[in-house]
């Protein structure tokens, strides 16, 4: 039977529709046992269990009252909810993708008596504002965190960061450079932070002209400051200038450690020359440079998504007689070789046997799980691995988890069934990303379902959520043709107030 209504046979339920019967394509559990995966922490600490109940329901009610503050406040002051340092960082951490309700929560947080924020949750709503591109109040944040000695150098690698994802690579590097005027002096491994920020914000070429710039003027590079470099050209598949990094470094006196192997063994998988990646392997076992666990997982991943299921089972072997103690990222690799190869059996024992072990599975190995099935069209197994997870204490649904399923329904034209998700979700004090947003409105465009449509994207902006300007347009074109104008216009406007009205402190 369908674990949700009307799969097979087309006849959409209005969303609420309750299944009657679950299908069980599989067994995580042993012995028919519940799924029992950390035996010894089924009764988590007082305070944790209170801080966490607490941090689920404050973003319940975010979620609920996310129109108006008064509201937000006043809901949040019947729950008698009592802030703490560890819970208002919690708080402000899962609200990241919303910097309005973020900020709302931390300005409520600082009235009450006894209370005063950490550098921890000043960093936390940083973090928060940056997403929404908010910089000039998030400066006036530093400027109160230098009042209360609370600045450090990771507020400014949290800038450095939110301008580099933002694309304001120069912003980035002012930021860096705005360290002076806190009383703080950069050092090497500052400047080997900002490098890593900018590789990873795909501004690699930046990176590399800041490292040639600097490497004698200003800091001496390190080998880490190298194989930051190595990482971004390799990510990017520029071979080209990650070999010419690779010699750059082995002629400034630095030998290639097991990271740096670990980099370059990545970009050869990444750019699917799995020949050169094996070679590499044991170039290192030849210079007497120990394979480290993250160096065998990238080989298993590699391998393993090329259908080598026989060369990256071959490497599994050799970690483990090598003496490596095994670690959860490696087991999820195999899982996942074994998913790339269709062997889902194989992969299912094979998360019996981390339970058994007690390594495992987390979320991370559902997900791989999850992805797929989807990709295998399993439409049925995979929400039966999902609602599995809803039941998990330990491997709770994720926010990607929750994306897969919404956009997965979506694809199959199931918008009760996305819709339905998407309330487990937010009963939960998940709160959507911007791509879950464009994934369900599209589809309710798809299906003439404006209204509604309208009314998750009005949820979107009230979040502080900047609409990408193909959603909008998709919405826009769908409500022109259905003769809503004066709908457009109103929409129009919303985004232009969220666009240019600065939030205030």
């Amino acid at each position: 039977m369908n674990p949700f209504p009307s799969l097979r046979n087309g006849n959409h339920r209005l969303l609420g529709a309750q299944c009657n019967r679950t299908i069980h394509t599989f067994d995580l559990s042993f012995h028919e046992q519940p799924l029992n995966l950390h035996p010894g922490n089924q009764n988590p600490g007082s305070k944790v269990a209170k801080t966490i109940d607490e941090t689920e329901k404050i973003c319940k009610l975010a979620l609920n009252h996310r129109t108006s503050q008064t509201e937000f406040y006043r809901n949040l002051n019947s729950a008698s909810v009592v802030p703490s340092p560890a819970l208002v960082t919690d708080v402000l951490k899962k609200l990241s993708n919303s910097g309005v309700l973020a900020f709302w929560f931390f300005r409520w947080a600082e009235k009450k008596s006894g209370f005063q924020h950490t550098a921890e949750s000043y960093n936390s709503l940083i973090e928060a504002l940056g997403k929404i591109r908010q910089f000039a109040l998030l400066w006036r944040l530093v400027d109160e965190m230098k009042k209360k000695r609370l600045v450090s150098k990771d507020t400014f690698a949290l800038i450095s960061r939110r301008y580099a994802r933002a694309r304001r690579v120069k912003d980035a590097i002012n930021a860096f450079e705005k360290m002076g005027m806190y009383g703080m002096k950069a050092d090497l491994q500052d400047f080997n932070r900002l490098l890593d920020t900018l590789c990873k914000s795909r501004a690699v070429g930046t990176a590399h002209q800041v490292f040639d710039e600097w490497k004698h003027r200003r800091f001496k590079p390190d080998v880490k400051t190298y194989t930051i470099l190595l990482e971004g050209f390799g990510e990017e598949r520029n071979m080209l200038m990650l070999n010419e990094v690779y010699r750059e470094m082995c002629g400034a006196g630095f030998e290639p450690d097991a990271v740096s192997y670990g980099i370059i063994i990545h970009a050869h998988c990444k750019g699917r020359e799995y020949n050169k990646a094996v070679e590499m392997f044991h170039e290192m076992q030849r210079r007497n440079v120990e394979p480290t666990p993250h160096i065998y997982c990238t080989l298993i991943n590699g391998l393993g998504s090329a259908k080598m299921l026989t060369e990256a089972l071959d490497f599994f072997n050799i970690c483990k007689s090598s003496g490596c103690v095994l670690e959860l990222a490696t087991l999820n690799a195999v899982v996942g070789a074994y998913c790339h190869s269709s062997r889902m059996d194989d992969a299912y024992r094979t998360i019996d046997e981390m339970r058994r072990s007690g390594i495992g599975p987390n979320a991370r190995t559902y997900d791989i799980i999850l992805r797929h099935l989807i990709n295998a069209q399993r439409t049925e197994d995979t929400y039966s691995v999902f609602q599995k997870m809803e039941k998990d204490p330990v491997c709770e649904p994720t926010v990607s988890a929750y994306e897969a399923i919404v956009r997965m329904f979506c694809s199959k034209d199931r918008i009760d069934m996305a819709l339905r998700t998407w309330d487990k979700m937010k009963g939960r004090g998940v709160l959507p990303t911007m791509h879950m947003f464009s994934t369900l409105i599209n589809s309710l465009c798809h299906e003439n379902k404006l209204n509604c449509a309208c009314k998750y994207f009005q949820e979107m902006v009230d979040l502080g959520i900047r609409p990408p300007r193909a959603l909008f347009s998709n919405l826009k074109h769908a409500l022109l043709e259905d003769g809503q104008k004066d709908t457009v216009i109103a929409l129009a406007e919303k985004i232009e107030t969220l666009r240019k009205t600065p939030m205030v402190g």
